[in-house]
């Protein structure tokens, strides 16, 4: 079995250094080949991409800009007339994404507008997020490009969120209908939401594009205290022949390098 491609978020790793460009450095030397982001919309890009090919990492995933923060945004898919916004988001996602050569994008989903009750709007929302995606998917492949939609938990980090299951963002990607929008797994997500890991895992495989991990609740190191045992689950991955990045996203309990030990330990074990 092939090992799995691990790859350090500069958004919650190697938060020490204050600017991106420095943490691309830092993952690097840390033994990272691959770093991914949320947001690098506030760092410059020319900087960005000279450290970037300085350091020899590959960046494998942005979002898509979360709109409006202090107004309450956390991204802008399926959010009822804000269109147009979106559309200009992912504008300047791939403005980045050709410069860096990342070949993924997070097509952020948004919150139910406040004021709404989920269940009232859900049917607009989801209507307005296959439309947004299908417009996207278009513009992506003509980049070589794969587009994510990752559901986030509404019971612990964000309940307004649209996107919170695995079975929703299934039935979202048939109705989409394109091969280059795909399901992005965020362990700590999917086990507060759902549970049920090695038969979601199972199931879900041939849509997902992208992982990343973290323990539950804390969303810290995976090896730290928690409900996951996640020898089993990279062990689930590698017999299952998942190719694809797995990204750190979490909040180490301490410095970032102290807290790698379990990324080597496992890089030792499957040697």
């Amino acid at each position: 079995m092939a090992p799995l491609k691990f790859c350090a978020n500069i958004s919650w790793l190697f938060t020490e250094l204050p600017d991106f460009h420095q943490r691309i450095s830092a993952a690097a030397a840390a033994g990272f080949q691959a770093v991914e982001a949320a947001w690098l919309y506030a760092a410059d890009l020319e900087q960005l991409r000279r450290a970037r090919e300085a350091a020899g990492v590959e960046l494998v995933l942005i979002n898509t800009p979360p709109g409006d923060i202090k107004g309450g945004d956390l991204g802008l898919g399926a959010v009822p007339g804000r269109e147009a916004e979106f559309r200009q988001g992912l504008d300047l996602a791939l403005k980045y994404a050709r410069a860096l050569e990342c070949k993924r994008i997070h097509l952020m989903a948004g919150r139910v507008p406040m004021g709404s009750q989920r269940k009232a709007v859900a049917k607009e929302m989801e209507a307005v997020f296959v439309q947004n995606l299908k417009y996207a998917a278009d513009v992506l492949s003509k980049e070589g490009i794969t587009g994510l939609i990752e559901p986030i938990n509404t019971r612990i980090t964000d309940p307004r969120y649209f996107l919170d299951s695995p079975h929703q963002a299934a039935e979202i990607l048939e109705k989409v209908g394109k091969p280059n929008i795909k399901l992005q797994m965020d362990v700590f997500h999917w086990q507060i939401m759902d549970g049920n890991l090695t038969q979601n895992i199972q199931k879900y495989l041939p849509l997902i594009g992208h992982v990343q991990v973290a323990q539950v609740p804390g969303r810290n190191e995976p090896d730290s205290a928690g409900e996951l045992d996640y020898r089993y689950l990279f062990n689930a991955l590698e017999r299952l022949q998942y190719q694809g990045y797995i990204g750190c996203e979490y909040k180490p309990l301490g410095s970032t390098q102290e807290g790698l030990g379990w990324i080597r330990d496992y890089c030792t074990h499957s040697e």
